[in-house]
């Protein structure tokens, strides 16, 4: 009975797949409230024990309750983001110690695989030279750094977002401004003096202060808008 569902679980079970939702509309009829958290439980429990992409071993383990399906089912959704030759990899990884440590850390390394892709895409820093970031993240992940590569790449594609929109801001304050220098004068001075203010940001040159919790340091940025043709890499320090 739908009276038996809270909201949450209702929608919960509307996304799961068939065998699952089966399970929970047999315990509706038999009058148990149905939770979001019992669906998420079933699910998890569904897809550790049948997901065609676990090898037998992990498969069979979870089926017999050595290992807890939530810890399975988040690697099933990490493998599902990956090509299929990774996975198989993984799979052989996992055939060879079907263990929770091991299902931990193909977990991870799956995460940040998929992270470092889906960043990467955007990094229009990468778009400049033929890079291959699939080796890259290989090398990265033999030095055991493979999430300090994932986290760096998105941090690039975090600052490469911001610049964009700063750029955007830039140039926007940049046209209010003279417009309203224009039409401001000498019989306007507190106009004037909010302007001359906020010259510091929509100058070629913004000057930024980083407040009181970094010491009252200021940060200088120089805006030049380039042409679209490739930029010289900066010298190493």
């Amino acid at each position: 009975s739908v009276n038996q569902f809270s909201k949450r679980a209702f929608m919960e079970t509307a996304q799961a797949v068939p065998e699952v939702q089966l399970m929970i509309s047999e315990a509706a009829n038999e009058g148990q409230e149905i939770t979001r958290k019992q669906v998420r439980r079933l699910t998890d429990e569904f897809t550790a024990a049948t997901s065609p992409l676990l090898p037998e071993e992990i498969r069979q383990r979870t089926q017999e309750n050595l290992l807890p399906p939530r810890a399975v089912a988040p690697l099933v959704r990490e493998l599902a983001k990956l090509p299929e030759p990774q996975q198989e990899d993984f799979r052989k990884v996992l055939r060879d110690e079907p263990e929770l440590d091991r299902i931990k850390d193909v977990t991870s390394t799956a995460r940040w695989i998929t992270k470092a892709n889906e960043s990467g895409a955007a990094v229009r820093a990468f778009q400049q030279g033929e890079l291959d970031l699939d080796k890259a993240m290989q090398e990265a992940q033999r030095l055991d750094a493979l999430g300090l590569l994932a986290d760096a790449v998105g941090q690039a594609q975090a600052l490469e977002s911001a610049v964009l929109k700063l750029h955007t801001s830039w140039r926007r304050l940049g046209g209010l401004h003279e417009r309203l220098w224009v039409e401001s004068g000498s019989s306007t001075p507190y106009l004037r003096d909010v302007l001359n203010a906020l010259q510091s940001l929509s100058g070629a040159t913004m000057r930024v202060s980083l407040g009181e919790l970094a010491g009252g340091k200021r940060v200088r940025l120089q805006l030049v808008e380039e042409s679209p043709d490739q930029l010289d890499p900066p010298p190493l320090a």
